[in-house]
C-alpha cells in the first residue's frame, strides 16, 4: 500500500525549506507526541544535515506519558537533536524554546545578528499554535483542518531570534501503512484520505492490542473483544449506531471511535513506539528489496 499526498504547494515548500536551511542557525521540527515518527517528515533529516534541531513534541498531554519519555530519550541519540514536550496551551513551557535555541547554538558576544531558526512540520501539529505563542500575538493562522499555512514568513520574535515559518509539509508518499493510518486517526491527513471504517478497524486492533484496559474500561466490558470486527460492533451497540433491521452503521461507529482516539475519551495514548517503528522500517526494507529484485528482473526479461 503506497498512500499519495502531495499537495502542490508542500512541494513548493519542499524546496523552500530547502534554500532557507543555507540561512538558518537551526531548525525546529514540531511532531505530534501521539506518533513522533509518523509525523516527521523523513525528507526534512536528509535535508537538514549538521544543522542543529529541536524537535518539539507537540499535544504531549494527548500522549501517553511514559511512551513521551521514552521517544525523547531515543530522539535525542541523534547527534545535534534537543527535545522539548509540550501541550499547546502550556504556553510558559513553549516560551522555553527561545532559550533552548540559544543553548542549542550560543551567540558569540561579538555577534551582532539574531539567531535564525527554520520552523516546520506536517499539517495539523500545532505548528501556528506554537508561534503565536512566542510571538505573543497572532501571527499564524490556526486551524483544526490540516493545511492551513501556505506561505513562508519571517516573524521577529525579538530577544535574538528570527523565525522562519514554512507551511507543513508532509511525506511525499507514505510506504508505511502504519504511519498513513496513525496520520488520519490522529487528524493530521483530511478524512477524506480513507474511510472512517478503514481508519477505525486498524485503531481498533491496536487498541487491543496495546491498551485493552482502556477499551474495557471505556465500554465497560469484562473482557477484551476478541477482535476489531467485534469491538466496533460492541460499541455500535452500546451507542445505538443502528441502522434499519438492526445492523450496525459501521460508519457512525467508525467516527465515534475516532472521534473519542483524537479527543482522549479513551485516555492518554501513543500510536507508536521506537521499537514497534524499527520493526515497521526493517519490515519495509524488504518489502523494497523485493520490489527492486522484481523490477531487475522484468528489465532483464525485457
Amino acid at each position: 500500500m503506497l498512500i499519495q499526498w502531495y499537495p502542490g504547494h508542500m512541494h513548493k515548500a519542499s524546496r523552500e525549506i530547502k534554500a532557507a536551511l543555507e540561512h538558518v542557525d537551526l531548525m525546529i521540527e514540531i511532531i505530534d507526541a501521539r506518533i513522533p515518527f509518523s509525523s516527521q517528515n523523513p525528507a526534512l533529516a536528509k535535508l537538514r544535515g549538521d544543522t542543529p534541531c529541536i524537535k518539539v513534541l507537540s499535544k504531549c498531554d494527548l500522549a501517553d506519558d511514559s511512551r513521551t519519555q521514552e521517544w525523547q530519550e531515543y530522539l535525542e541519540r541523534e547527534k545535534g537533536v534537543k527535545t522539548l514536550a509540550v501541550a499547546m496551551n502550556q504556553t510558559d513551557k513553549i516560551k522555553q524554546l527561545t532559550s533552548l535555541c540559544h543553548k542549542l547554538v550560543p551567540r558569540l558576544e561579538s555577534r551582532s545578528k539574531p539567531l535564525h531558526a527554520l520552523i516546520t512540520g506536517i499539517p495539523n501539529v500545532g505548528k501556528s499554535t506554537i508561534i503565536n505563542v512566542l510571538a505573543g500575538r497572532t501571527i499564524a493562522k490556526t486551524g483544526d483542518e490540516p493545511a492551513v499555512t501556505k506561505h513562508q514568513q519571517r516573524i521577529d520574535l525579538g530577544d535574538g531570534l528570527v523565525l522562519f515559518d514554512t507551511p507543513g509539509v508532509l511525506w511525499g508518499n507514505i510506504e508505511n501503512q502504519n504511519s498513513g493510518y496513525r496520520l488520519a486517526a490522529t487528524g493530521a491527513i483530511k478524512d477524506t484520505a480513507f474511510t472512517h471504517e478503514d481508519v477505525a478497524s486498524w485503531t481498533a486492533e491496536f487498541l487491543l492490542r496495546d491498551y485493552p484496559e482502556f477499551v474495557k474500561a471505556r465500554y465497560q466490558l469484562e473482557t477484551v473483544p476478541e477482535n476489531e470486527t467485534e469491538l466496533l460492533n460492541i460499541i455500535g451497540r452500546k451507542r445505538g449506531c443502528l441502522k434499519s433491521g438492526g445492523k450496525i452503521n459501521v460508519d457512525q461507529v467508525s467516527k465515534i471511535l475516532i472521534g473519542e482516539l483524537r479527543t482522549t475519551i479513551l485516555g492518554k495514548i501513543t500510536l507508536e513506539t521506537p521499537e514497534m517503528i524499527e520493526r515497521e522500517m526493517a519490515e519495509l526494507e524488504i518489502i523494497r528489496a523485493e520490489k527492486a529484485a522484481k523490477k531487475l528482473a522484468r528489465k532483464k526479461r525485457d
